[in-house]
């Protein structure tokens, strides 16, 4: 049998078979429903949304592989989700449009191309898994697995979308032994994905970026290995595994530097990393008509990209912070 990263990049589903007492379904090419019965939570676990981030592809692989083995038996309504297939099988982070920029329906007023199809289909599918009879309603989750363009001083993290319902102190505990080094809390509304499930579902939603890009099989995956466990007994209701690494450092986003202009300029280096630490009073974006200049609280520049089409944001300005449980309207 060919292995499993090849079927999926060149072939249109995985060839596993799965426990029938899973009630295993594909809803669409790439995107597995698994039922168990009488399921504790419900819990989607998303890669590959962009399609050259494989180190989160090949985790989700061997999640699959597991429990077609047997040797993974979840008692949680699984969504198993492989987001951007095409640019997957071409090693491209998109082919057309960012598809995580294109959630919450903002797909409908994106120009036509895949990924804005791919939003919609994954929008309808991930709705129809909430509402299946079998889904609990009650304790919902979701892990979208990426990873970063640049280096970073935290290299693995997280990104707590916007949201006003609460979060819970179970998530924030999941995230510390999955051994992540911060947590970044947004303070706005977006287009990612897991905004959408956050957002629509009142979800324990989450973006996790672990690592950096880096083309299929040069991963060094066992550094992602606690990761994988905290999944895993998410998704099993085993106990936590204990936290090795210092406690995480949490940041809350304080300013956007979006890009609305083919003159705007990034001060920083090409090798400038993730949480990089700036000097008050430093310039570090411009354009015709605005500056960005950095305070004394938000010092830590996060994914920073000038190249960036216009309209997007060309990086996060961070400020240490506290874990949020719920945010106001």
């Amino acid at each position: 049998m060919q292995p499993l990263t090849d079927q999926l990049l060149h072939c249109a589903l995985p060839d596993l078979p799965l426990p029938a007492a899973l009630h295993p379904r594909w809803l669409a090419e790439g995107v597995l429903q698994l039922m168990p019965e009488n399921a504790r939570r419900a819990v989607v676990v998303s890669a590959g949304i962009h399609g050259n981030e494989t180190a989160p592809i090949e985790l989700l692989l061997e999640l699959l592989a597991a429990i077609s083995a047997g040797s993974l038996r979840p008692d949680a309504a699984l969504l198993l989700v492989f987001g951007n297939l095409p640019a997957m099988r071409a090693n491209r982070r998109y082919l057309h449009h960012d598809m995580n920029r294109l959630f919450g329906g903002r797909h409908r007023t994106a120009p036509r191309s895949h990924e804005a199809t791919r939003a919609a289909e994954l929008e309808a599918v991930t709705t129809a898994f909430f509402d299946h009879p079998g889904t609990p309603a009650g304790d919902r989750w979701h892990l979208d697995m990426h990873t970063a363009i640049r280096g970073s001083l935290y290299p693995q993290f997280a990104l707590v979308p916007y949201h006003t319902h609460p979060y819970s102190p179970a998530f924030f505990d999941l995230l510390a032994a999955a051994e992540l080094d911060a947590v970044v809390q947004h303070t706005q509304a977006g287009g990612t994905f897991s905004h959408f499930v956050s957002e629509q579902f009142q979800a324990q939603s989450v973006t996790l970026e672990l690592g950096k890009a880096r083309p299929f099989g040069q991963n060094d995956l066992p550094q992602f290995a606690p990761t994988g466990r905290a999944i895993r007994a998410l998704i099993t209701g085993a106990a936590l595994p204990a936290r090795q690494k210092p406690p995480v450092r949490h940041f809350t986003v304080a300013e956007s530097l979006i890009k609305t202009s083919e003159h705007f300029t990034l001060n920083l280096p090409d090798a400038a990393e993730n949480f990089t630490c700036l000097p008050p009073g430093y310039e570090i974006a411009a354009q015709p008509d605005r500056r960005w200049i950095v305070s004394d609280t938000a010092r830590h520049i996060l994914f920073p990209n000038a190249g960036v089409a216009t309209g997007l944001r060309a990086g996060l300005l961070l400020a240490p912070g506290a874990p949020h449980l719920s945010l106001p309207e």
